[in-house]
């Protein structure tokens, strides 16, 4: 879908007076197949996290991308962010970790450490490796002035690429008993799965346009405000019930969020220093004596 969209809508740039600028030199295709592989990686490791840790525990470890983004952000991308902006990266980490801790005093809190270390490790990982692709990407969208459907065009490319490579490999193991993969990819489609394609390929989209208007941090701030927007939705349609760990994370999200983004006058009071004129500036001359 993501393919299809910005193929449509770089033909579109394609037939307006002033064309939109295309690098098609090897030297800078050559760079957008690595986050297609990051992300492949990446989606497998998430796999095989869920087979050593429970989905609690997973959810929360989740939340280290938030700490590991800022900080290939700052190597790989020599962005400056002052203390108080790594302390605001820090309690939106705390605050969306505090929001999915459903309860303690039973077996669920002993869960969360009850995994195996290759769980842990795993997680680590799978949180690193989706920083990596995250940073990576935006390094890629802002090289170069580029129309941005033609850098998501070569991005969807390559990932739908590899992704085909994957499904065919899969058939050649299973001696083809099912067929080729492309006579049942819609197999037990409804439009509850249309829902979802759509919904995830338009927030592809619109994380693209971030990657190249904006940066890394405010992709992950805005994904997890998003948890106020399903707590008030999940209210509604789920006849879900706000728990108190929930209201307390989404406030330490707001704080972090007020933090990172106000000026650092606004957060701290700095004490104007006035210096003080003198009543009357008195003038003093010197004689010079010379002795003969």
């Amino acid at each position: 879908m993501q393919l299809v969209v910005s193929s449509i809508l770089l033909w579109r740039e394609l037939r307006m007076p002033s064309s939109p600028k295309m690098t098609t030199e090897w030297r800078s295709v050559r760079l957008f197949p690595i986050p297609s592989i990051i992300y492949l990686v990446h989606n497998n490791v998430q796999f095989a996290t869920l087979t050593y840790v429970d989905t609690s525990t997973y959810q929360i470890m989740g939340n280290l991308k938030i700490v590991t983004t800022g900080i290939l952000f700052r190597l790989f991308l020599r962005r400056r962010l002052s203390m108080l902006q790594w302390m605001a990266i820090v309690l939106l980490a705390v605050g969306t970790t505090t929001s999915q801790v459903k309860g303690c005093g039973e077996a669920l809190c002993d869960s969360l450490f009850a995994a195996p270390i290759q769980g842990y490790l795993l997680g680590v990982l799978s949180a690193c490796l989706s920083a990596l692709a995250g940073v990576y990407t935006e390094f890629l969208m802002k090289k170069n002035n580029d129309s941005l459907y033609w850098q998501n065009v070569q991005l969807y490319t390559f990932g739908a690429i590899f992704n085909m490579f994957r499904l065919l490999l899969d058939d050649f193991r299973g001696g083809f008993e099912k067929g080729p993969w492309w006579q049942r990819l819609f197999d037990g489609y409804n439009i509850t799965t249309w829902m979802v394609v759509f919904n995830l390929g338009s927030t592809g989209l619109l994380v693209s346009w971030l990657m190249k208007y904006a940066d890394n941090i405010i992709k992950v701030y805005s994904t997890s405000m998003a948890m106020l927007l399903t707590m008030v939705l999940s209210v509604y349609l789920f006849n879900f019930k706000p728990t108190l760990q929930l209201f307390l994370g989404i406030i330490i999200c707001m704080m972090s969020l007020h933090m990172y983004f106000a000026p650092p006058g606004m957060l701290v009071d700095i004490p104007s220093t006035a210096k003080a004129a003198p009543d009357s500036l008195r003038e003093v001359s010197v004689e010079r004596r010379t002795d003969s």
